[in-house]
Parts: C-alpha cells; structure tokens; sequence
C-alpha cells in the first residue's frame, strides 16, 4: 500500500490535521507526530514549516507528491502541508516514503 493510501486511511481514523492554520495550531498544542509537505509547495510555506518543525522538534518529510495530490488522497481541495496526529500512522507513512524513495533510486 503506497503511503498516499495510507494517508487516507489515516484521515479516515480522524489522525490526520490538513491545511496551514489547522496544522500550526496542532504543532502548537504538541498534537502532530509527523508534517508532511508538498514538493510544490512555496518556498515561504516550506521555509515557515521546517522552522516550525525544528522548534516543535517534529519530523518533516518534503513528499513527491503536489498540494493536488495531497489534498485528493485526504478528500480535500490542495493542501501544501498536512500533520498526523498518531504514531502508529506516522511511523507507517514514514515508512512508506523512505520505501518509495528507495525504490525509485534502484
């Protein structure tokens, strides 16, 4: 299962929080386990959410997927950047991208 699926399963447990404002926030609570960013994020939205991962010493993967295609596997409209809120999911999705990277390199 591709970590994109398993972002929607995520998001259908309740453990995902999708969209700027809503992901900040949840970093600001201590909330998210793991941000995910769009590669075709802005620079200013990518520069603004390492700063906020490295303060909320919270991972951050830049995935190879666009604000489109980030949005559409959690049903929502184009999304830069979106945080899980479980370990489990985090991890697994983690996972998930490290493998896919692993195997485009081969």
């Amino acid at each position: 299962m591709s970590y994109l699926n398993m972002l929607g399963l995520a998001q259908a447990a309740g453990a995902v929080v999708a969209g700027e404002g809503a992901v900040e926030a949840a970093l600001r609570k201590s909330r998210v386990r793991l941000l995910l960013l769009a590669s075709d994020a802005s620079s200013n939205t990518t520069k603004r959410f390492r700063n906020l991962a490295r303060r909320f010493q919270v991972p951050l993967l830049v995935i190879p997927a666009s604000k489109d295609e980030l949005g559409k596997c959690i049903g929502k409209g184009m999304r830069a950047v979106v945080g899980l809120t479980r370990h489990e999911f985090a991890r697994l999705i983690e996972q998930g991208v490290q493998h896919e990277e692993r195997a485009k390199t081969l």
